[in-house]
């Protein structure tokens, strides 16, 4: 460990500034090496038009950015149970969404890996970090609302007994964290359609999960969320408007996951959606728009995610981008507002 843990709130700073010169510095031999193996992302054929040109932009850099956080962690944090399944549930989601990329590259078509195979790793990742938080780290199966509001989900518990190890499985939570981790994850993924989109609404969202972990004592996570949030800042140097590199699926899912196992391990699970409302409304245009075809074969907006429909619109992508960020800031300051009315 580097720094002085006598003084977190200097660990915390110092964390985003490290992961952002990190990660700022290897993303660009990432990106020419992308280039010289011609590992490109292949842009949506229904999308916006002038997305076209974006087809063949170095992806993955979700790796490096990966690389960024686990670096920087390493370095300033100690590996508490919460940290590790933290760390542990970013990375393999991280890798279910390489997978995917690969699988895109691989096959010159930007869907990447099948829904029902993301859904099947994103069941065995939040299923087994659910488990690990409520029987390692003393996470309880409950969910708490602001005002003091608590709902145990742990009402329906099987205890088992594994090799002398007792092993509780609360189903109602386990269910619960499944739907969160998920959600956020995929939520994530369709916000990363616009240059520096994703990634600068992952880094207000982490700043804001940095403050929350660091109130609620948990120094080593807030040392965590703030290295994501520096790692989305070397990364936007890159991955800003035109950017030179993408994220790919390795980034946004790491980030969903990322976000979900935060939220789960600060008892935070509600309060997240809101600081993470920006995500929310993303993934809310698409269901609405797909059921609302569905139901009546009409759209209710001009295209989807919703970012898509402003650009339809005539919005700059520029405009779009730095709106939706002021939006995240907005959304997540709220969310920590109503933190403090947490029981």
């Amino acid at each position: 460990m580097i720094g002085n843990p006598a003084y977190p709130t200097y660990q915390v700073f110092l964390a985003v500034g490290l992961a952002a010169i990190v990660t700022g510095l290897l993303t660009a031999p990432f990106i020419r090496l992308m280039r010289h193996e011609g590992v490109g992302q292949q842009v949506r054929a229904d999308g916006p038009q002038r997305h076209l040109v974006k087809q063949g932009t170095p992806t993955m850099g979700g790796i490096v950015m990966l690389v960024g956080v686990l670096v920087t962690t390493a370095l300033l944090a100690e590996w508490t149970a919460g940290l590790t399944a933290a760390v542990v549930v970013t990375l393999v989601t991280g890798s279910l969404g390489l997978l995917d990329d690969i699988e895109s590259v691989a096959h010159g078509r930007s869907l990447g890996l099948t829904p029902s195979q993301k859904m099947a790793g994103l069941i065995l990742i939040s299923v087994a970090f659910c488990l690990v938080a409520v029987n390692a780290c003393g996470v309880p199966a409950e969910v708490r609302f602001p005002g003091g509001l608590s709902v145990d989900l742990g009402v329906l518990t099987t205890t088992l007994e594994l090799g002398g190890v007792t092993v509780e499985v609360p189903w109602l939570y386990l269910f619960f964290v499944f739907l969160l981790m998920a959600g956020l994850s995929n939520a994530v993924n369709l916000t990363d359609g616009l240059d520096g989109l994703a990634g600068g609404c992952s880094m207000v969202v982490m700043l804001a999960m940095a403050m929350v972990a660091f109130r609620y004592e948990e120094v080593n996570l807030a040392i965590f969320a703030a290295s994501i949030a520096g790692a989305c800042v070397g990364f936007l140097w890159h991955n800003c408007y035109p950017a030179s590199i993408f994220m790919g699926d390795t980034g946004s899912l790491a980030l969903g996951a990322a976000f979900a196992a935060l939220a789960v391990l600060t008892k935070t699970e509600v309060t997240s959606l809101i600081m993470g409302g920006l995500f929310i409304c993303e993934a809310l245009s698409v269901i609405i728009q797909v059921a609302s075809f569905k139901l009546t074969g009409r759209r209710v907006f001009p295209m989807t995610p919703i970012h898509h429909s402003f650009e339809k619109i005539g919005w700059a992508e520029n405009k779009v981008v730095i709106r939706f960020w002021i939006i995240s800031a907005a959304f997540a300051a709220l969310g920590f507002a109503l933190y403090f009315q947490l029981g």
